[in-house]
């Protein structure tokens, strides 16, 4: 292994849990995290030669990895064709409590927001910085604000 595939090696085993999280704000489907997770990595170590380091690493990160999810979400949803639901008379991943039913309720209704506002509000939730926030989606830190508080009305309006 040379220096370079040993240093990304090294930034994507630092930032796995960053991408990981990311991945799995746009399905909550094991395999589907998976895909996402490997073609971000793809999509990482074909721009970590050129990462000029302006940013934070983690910035980047989070900005490649977003602009992954968005760009297979947006493909997926061409693709996409009926199916059949499965039933199953049982879940055994099912927790009833009620964290976890608040948890599961926050998750399907900013599932449901557009892919970049998905983006602002899994950031901020990771508690980054406005500033920071802008950079990795390319607007401004007051632009990043205001896209929060209407998506934080967005939500609160939402019904399961």
């Amino acid at each position: 292994m040379n220096e370079l595939e040993s240093k990304f090696a090294q930034t994507i085993k630092q930032n796995k849990s960053t991408i990981y999280t990311v991945c799995y704000m746009f399905s909550r489907d094991a395999d589907e995290v998976a895909d996402l997770f490997q073609e971000a990595v793809i999509n990482l170590w074909r721009g970590f030669e050129k990462f000029e380091g302006r940013s934070d690493v983690k910035t980047w990160i989070y900005r490649v990895t977003l602009n992954t999810c968005i760009s297979l979400d947006r493909k997926d949803k061409k693709r996409r064709t009926a199916t059949e639901p499965l039933e199953m008379n049982i879940n055994l991943f099912q927790d009833q409590d009620r964290d976890t039913r608040q948890v599961d309720m926050l998750h399907r209704r900013i599932g449901r927001l557009q892919p970049f506002d998905r983006a602002i509000v899994l950031l901020w939730l990771e508690n980054m910085p406005y500033d920071e926030i802008g950079q990795v989606v390319g607007i401004s830190t007051t632009a990043v604000s205001t896209r929060l508080y209407r998506i934080k009305e967005q939500l609160k309006k939402m019904n399961d």
